[in-house]
């Protein structure tokens, strides 16, 4: 056996600890063993334990915006002696203090991790490129919270006397000072806020002065262990600096040469990745022997490795084991180490409260400041101060190593952790009331294609999962015939899911010039994207398109393709149906939430919407130049969305390499029989009542507008008007199934609201009612064929039908009664702010 001392939370006591080899792992329960007095078992407990709290908490707590930072502190918190730990049982038993090395160990090593993956996701070209307005709002928002920091050291610095003054200082100061740059990030993704102005500014400020932060802390551990500013203090300064230099000019060179040797499409070797990583190890090492901490050396090395595969491929190894597993245990250290009744007496309770009063008031009076300065608005600055009072990761491993140097006793570590907690958890509920950008009330009266000028400007959205829903929505675009009368404006809205990972939020700080490599799987399918559409802008006449990318949460990225929709004055947005054709012809469903997206933006869009069943759209022939040819089939029931539809073959049909066949379906004599049913059933009474007040009028603006069409195109060889006389939707299946299978695009009108004999008894097994009764049937897999189907709803206002189809999301039949009568697409709420983002 051999001893060991180590120093432990106790205020001074030294306690020794036995080790002996055997007690890593239990020989069994059989054998009479208490798993938990072996280290292995012990450890695998706190770890469940920990993980299993903390996603309890983020759950919890998800509906009040919090980020997940909290979560994991207050973990710790509870598993800590303030809340469980005041039991001696439950700490004794599962947070012994023998364990607490092993735990420490391994919480270093997980942040260890997680700050190499910060530096490598950091772009220290986006410092240089951020202008003076963010670099001034860092500043000044260091500045005046650090002399709040200065003063409080001052008030509390008398409880503990064997620290020096200037070291205390410098702790406090920073520790106030910093903003936590990823957990900023993450907060203003879900307050809607990052592609804003004062988002892009947020960021870039955050950036910055988590860099000083660094430069600070490293400064602050120096002065920590050499009790008085000596030569020793000097040494650790220069030879942090030698380290920074070594890394940035021998480091850098030898990582970009492997990188150069890895062919152009392969994935970096085995060899290079155990390489890096063994780096990390090796930096931390170094910075620990030379007196800062061990992160800093790490952290440095994530920085200098160059952006591109490189750092896509780390960060996809590591990121969800390190920052799921490895991290909360440090925030659980950070906890188990807090513990709040150490705060004693009113008095300390009163300044705690004016601590956090005045370090949230320094930040916003900094940034007032500037903000004054650069004439921007009061509510703007006062939102960017509140964003900046972010905490997070830097702050608490400022305190960390502060308990672990004992400039900070426990009543000091505990306030901070509180005010860190308290500071975080304000903001998003804060800036959410106090932040509504003045929503210009678009009102445009192009909101469907219809209505669009025929020599007018056709704009139109397109949304794109992935790319492989790009090349028929280009097909699409260019059979949209664009001309130099009325060209073709289009918006491609990348939707990126918004996860709790921070190499998804980095496609946002897009201050990227083209040319970089992508910084992660998203940015580079973004590009792909980007490219395709921007090399088809430059091929096709008379068509510009502008790259927008909406990062969000599922459930609420309707509100930004809405809000785009509405701020662009868009008058047709096309969405991706959410299955996609197998490679035996069926349809399979790619991700759920896609098809959630498609119904609340059918139910809130402002303008006309498509949903796109993609089969692939590549023409039969090809014509002169890059044209091709397509053969598009419409059918015509009547109705809003059927006239809309129409509206879109019409403009499509006068591309010259377009074959349009028009198919009328009218009711024969014995239709009305097959409905008679329905119309006494007094459940469907309302939707009957609506449907008949309007049958006549839909028919007469039907035929009118058909009437139209044939007299303007009677001429036209390259368009088929036939007409179908049907009695119920057995004879409607079968007419569509005689069309010609040459055509590779049907286009439907959705059918919204409309009861007609035509269709009856297609509803009763359809799969997805958001395509409506012939989208549906026309989407399904036992139609498997080669075209495409797009299924259109004409945006109708504020007149709209009541939606009939039960359980779509966010429809207003889940609404209260007197607010049915908007219809079911309601333009979207008044005062959300757009996220949508402009690419270079």
């Amino acid at each position: 056996m051999s001893q060991q001392v180590v120093p432990t939370a106790n205020k001074t006591e030294q306690t020794i600890v036995c080790y002996a080899p055997t007690m890593i792992t239990t020989n069994g329960i059989w054998q009479g063993d208490n798993p938990l007095d072996y280290s292995l078992p012990l450890f695998i407990l706190q770890l469940t334990l920990v993980v299993v709290t903390t996603r309890i908490l983020v759950f919890a707590l998800k509906p009040l915006r919090q980020p997940r930072v909290i979560s994991e502190i207050l973990g710790g918190i509870i598993l800590g002696p303030s809340v469980l730990g005041r039991s001696s049982k439950f700490a004794e038993t599962v947070f012994p203090l023998r364990s607490v090395m092993v735990l420490e160990t391994m919480a270093n090593v997980g942040l260890l991790y997680f700050l190499f993956l910060v530096g490598v996701e950091m772009d220290i070209g986006v410092i240089k490129r951020t202008g003076k307005q963010a670099l001034a709002i860092a500043i000044s928002g260091m500045i005046l919270p650090f002399f709040i920091g200065v003063g409080f050291a001052f008030l509390l610095h008398q409880s503990t006397e064997f620290v020096k003054l200037s070291t205390f200082i410098l702790f406090l100061g920073v520790a106030l000072s910093v903003t936590a740059f990823p957990v900023l990030a993450r907060i203003l993704a879900e307050l809607k806020l990052l592609n804003t102005e004062i988002g892009k500014i947020a960021m870039s400020s955050a950036l910055i002065n988590d860099m000083c932060a660094w430069v600070l802390l490293a400064f602050a551990i120096a002065l920590a262990e050499n009790e008085a500013m000596s030569l020793a203090s000097i040494w650790v300064i220069l030879s942090s600096g030698v380290f920074v230099v070594f890394c940035v000019y021998v480091v850098r060179p030898l990582i970009s040469w492997m990188i150069r040797r890895t062919p152009e499409g392969e994935t970096i070797s085995e060899f290079s990745i155990c390489l890096i990583l063994t780096g990390v190890m090796i930096s931390g090492f170094i910075t620990d022997a030379i007196g800062t901490h061990s992160v800093f050396g790490a952290f440095v090395f994530g920085l200098v490795i160059p952006n591109g595969p490189l750092g896509v491929t780390l960060i996809e190894r590591l990121e969800d084991f390190v920052s799921g597993l490895l991290l909360p245990l440090f925030f659980a250290i950070s906890g188990l180490k807090t513990d709040i009744g150490a705060i004693d007496g009113v008095t300390t309770w009163v300044l705690l409260f004016v601590v956090i009063v005045l370090a949230c008031a320094g930040k916003i009076a900094g940034t007032l400041l500037v903000s004054f300065y650069y004439k921007m608005p009061f509510y703007e600055g006062l939102t960017l101060g509140l964003l900046m009072n972010t905490k997070g990761l830097v702050e608490m491993i400022v305190l960390n190593v502060g308990k672990d140097q004992k400039v900070l006793d426990d009543k000091a570590f505990a306030i901070m952790v509180i005010v860190a907690v308290v500071m975080t958890s304000i903001i998003g509920p804060l800036v959410t009331n106090i932040y509504k950008p003045g929503r210009k009330s678009v009102s445009y009266k192009r909101r469907t294609i219809q209505r669009t000028k025929p020599e007018g400007e056709f704009r139109i959205m397109v949304c794109v999962h992935t790319p492989r829903n790009v090349p028929t929505i280009i097909n699409l675009l260019e059979a949209s015939y664009p001309t130099k009368k009325s060209p073709i404006c289009a918006y491609v809205l990348h939707l990126v899911e918004l996860t709790g990972r921070a190499s998804a939020m980095l496609i946002v700080h897009n201050t990227r010039k083209t040319g970089r490599p992508a910084l992660n799987r998203t940015q580079a399918q973004s590009d792909h994207i980007i490219n395709a559409f921007e090399n088809f802008e430059q091929h096709a006449g008379f068509v510009s398109v502008n790259p927008l990318t909406a990062i969000s949460p599922y459930s609420t990225m309707h509100e930004d393709i809405c809000n785009v929709a509405l701020d662009k004055r868009v008058a047709f947005i096309i969405v991706p149906f959410h299955k996609q054709q197998t490679v035996d012809g069926g349809m399979e469903a790619t991700n759920p939430a896609f098809r959630m997206i498609n119904q609340n933006v059918l139910a809130n869009a402002p303008c006309s919407v498509g949903i796109l069943v993609d089969r692939g759209l590549n023409g039969s022939t090809r014509l002169a130049g890059n044209q091709v040819a397509h053969h598009v089939a419409l059918l015509f029931f009547g109705g809003p969305d059927d006239r809309e539809a129409l509206a879109y073959a019409w403009r499509m049909s006068e591309h010259q390499g377009t074959n349009l066949t028009l198919m009328r379906f009218l009711p024969g004599e014995h239709a009305f029989e097959t409905t008679g049913s329905a119309r006494r059933n007094p459940s469907s009474r309302r939707e009957i009542l609506s449907v008949e007040t309007n049958d006549e009028k839909e028919q007469q603006l039907d035929e009118e507008y058909l009437n139209e069409f044939k007299s303007r195109t009677m001429n036209d060889s390259s368009i088929i008007y036939t007409e179908r006389v049907v009695n119920h939707g057995e004879e409607t299946v079968a007419a569509i199934r005689s069309i010609d299978p040459i055509h590779d695009l049907f286009i439907v009108g959705r059918g919204q609201g409309m009861i007609s004999p035509l269709t009856a008894g297609l509803t009763d097994w359809s799969e997805c009612p958001e395509l409506g009764a012939i989208g549906d049937l026309l989407a399904s897999s036992d139609f498997a064929a080669s075209y495409s189907v797009l299924v259109v709803q004409q945006y109708v206002g504020i007149e709209a039908l009541v939606d009939p189809t039960p359980g779509t999301p966010d429809s207003p039949t889940h609404q209260q009664p007197e607010q049915l009568d908007l219809g079911n697409r309601r333009p979207p709420p008044a005062g959300h702010a757009h996220v949508f983002q402009p690419q270079p």
